[in-house]
């Protein structure tokens, strides 16, 4: 891809949110590690570890790094940021917070009232809702130009993204409640329910987002990423076209594409995780029945 040598390593590389993720890095080590006697939590193995770590570093990537200049010169790029920011990393923030964290931090009374928060159909239809609603051409452009809705929507988005994929890898054992089979339901219908949007955007007959297209909203909307006057951008470069080697409808399609196969990538990656916990658990009552016995009673005291 063309044109990057122009732009700063601030432009690139965002160092105050450098320093912030390294913080929260910091912060979870320190948790996990010498301060875990504070809160009551056992050691948390260093795969887990490595895989928190991991999704900071994506998050880097995808809002601070090049990754997030590049998802404002391509959709494509847009689209890939958003597959990793929110249907990747959640799962993998959540494998890597052990159990004990989650339960100090939210088994107290004052999270009582938005106890619905934790429901199954919240979680579901929230976060998909929230994504389809911001893939609105005109609300998309209108959240992209207006750099604190953007960073809050962005925000609301991972928050909304934890809360769907909390219900199927619930690291806090006892606050599930999806059996094994009701979680493949649940993944198949987070598939079909982003399904619409992505549709949208690949068999659209013409550019819909003026993000990508329009030279001057394109020069706004790049004040998120880039330092000074966003408009100079308009008089070396002339509007994003001349980072794409592809028309906008193109770029278009490839974002949607690689949005939805990303996504269903992942998603056949949880059914196959679900469905061997299931199989596992199911061998091991018919190798030992009091475990079958046992399961029973703590479903009828739910």
């Amino acid at each position: 891809m063309q044109g990057l040598e122009y732009f700063s390593f601030s432009d690139l590389w965002s160092p105050f949110f450098m320093i912030f993720m390294l913080l929260v890095a910091t912060l979870y080590a320190f948790v996990v590690g010498p301060w875990r006697g504070w809160f009551g939590g056992e050691a948390v193995p260093i795969g887990r570890q490595a895989v928190f770590y991991f999704a900071i570093l994506l998050l880097y990537l995808v809002h601070g790094g090049p990754l997030s200049l590049l998802g404002h010169l391509m959709f494509t790029f847009h689209m890939s940021d958003m597959a990793i920011s929110y249907i990747a990393v959640p799962p993998m923030l959540l494998y890597g917070i052990p159990g004990w964290l989650w339960r100090w931090a939210f088994d107290r009374k004052f999270w009582r009232p938005l106890r619905f928060l934790a429901n199954p159909l919240f979680g579901l239809f929230a976060f998909n809702l929230l994504f389809s609603f911001y893939h609105m051409p005109d609300i998309h452009d209108w959240i992209m130009v207006r750099y604190f809705i953007h960073g809050s929507f962005y925000v609301l988005l991972l928050a909304a993204a934890l809360l769907n994929w909390w219900h199927v890898l619930c690291p806090v054992p006892e606050w599930s409640r999806l059996t094994s089979l009701r979680k493949l339901g649940y993944i198949f219908a987070n598939g079909l329910l982003l399904t619409p949007a992505c549709v949208l955007i690949i068999f659209a007959g013409e550019p819909l987002f003026a993000v990508y297209n329009d030279p001057q909203v394109w020069a706004k909307a790049m004040g998120y990423c880039v330092s000074g006057d966003p408009g100079r951008l308009l008089e070396k470069f002339q509007g994003p076209a001349f980072f794409n080697l592809m028309t906008g409808r193109e770029d278009q399609q490839l974002g949607g594409i690689i949005m939805k196969l990303l996504q269903e990538f992942i998603n056949i990656w949880a059914l196959y995780a679900v469905f061997m916990q299931w199989f596992r658990k199911e061998r091991a009552q018919e190798e030992d029945p009091a475990l079958d016995r046992s399961a029973s009673g703590r479903l009828n005291n739910v």
